[in-house]
């Protein structure tokens, strides 16, 4: 399944945490997660095919992070650095040349959005990038996150709505309201 969206070489296709602990049998799998890797993929090709930038941010935590709940953090244990939780879904077609955000590395400090902490704003800048399109997992978490940042930082930023699913499905239609009040165009919803 392929959005019917047009890229151009001031657009970036960010990627959101398309790991193996957010897919199906993963530390915090999320219902629907790897039945977004085909789309995503179309997404991907077409992004390249048009010179866009291809980003794909991944939680990576080391052994004891803070969000863990041992640590008194809100989550199990998931996307430990090195492990194969913490791989992209084998599926993901993502380009050598694509950009590899990692997040969340530090021991004692969560980060949810791809722009925190890594510099990612400043750089899609340096690159000319206007527009950021994000997709992933998940919806009411980091993909939610990473869309109300790219706002903040000043890009046009559109939600392929298709393309993303929630840890909690029944909150969806807030989330897509609190997006779409900050500014983010919302792609692939039913009109109400």
């Amino acid at each position: 399944m392929r959005m019917n969206l047009e890229y151009g070489p001031d657009d970036a296709l960010l990627v959101v945490d398309m790991q193996n602990d957010f897919c199906e049998g993963g530390a915090l799998a999320v219902a629907g997660g790897a039945a977004l890797v085909p789309g995503i993929n179309a997404e991907i090709a077409a992004a390249r095919a048009a010179g866009a930038l291809v980003v794909a941010s991944r939680d990576w935590h080391p052994v004891d992070h803070a969000s863990f709940t041992h640590r008194g953090g809100p989550w199990p244990v998931h996307c430990v650095q090195d492990t194969q939780g913490a791989a992209f879904h084998p599926d993901l077609a993502l380009p050598d040349e694509a950009i590899r955000v990692s997040k969340a590395t530090a021991f004692d400090a969560d980060a949810y959005s791809a722009f925190d902490g890594t510099g990612l704003g400043g750089y899609l800048r340096e690159k000319g990038v206007s527009r950021v399109v994000v997709c992933g997992l998940a919806l009411d978490v980091c993909v939610k996150a990473t869309a109300l940042e790219a706002r903040r930082e000043g890009f046009a930023t559109r939600l392929l709505a298709p393309l993303t699913a929630a840890v909690d499905p029944q909150g969806t239609p807030a989330v897509l309201d609190e997006l779409r009040d900050a500014g983010v165009a919302i792609d692939g919803e039913a009109s109400s």
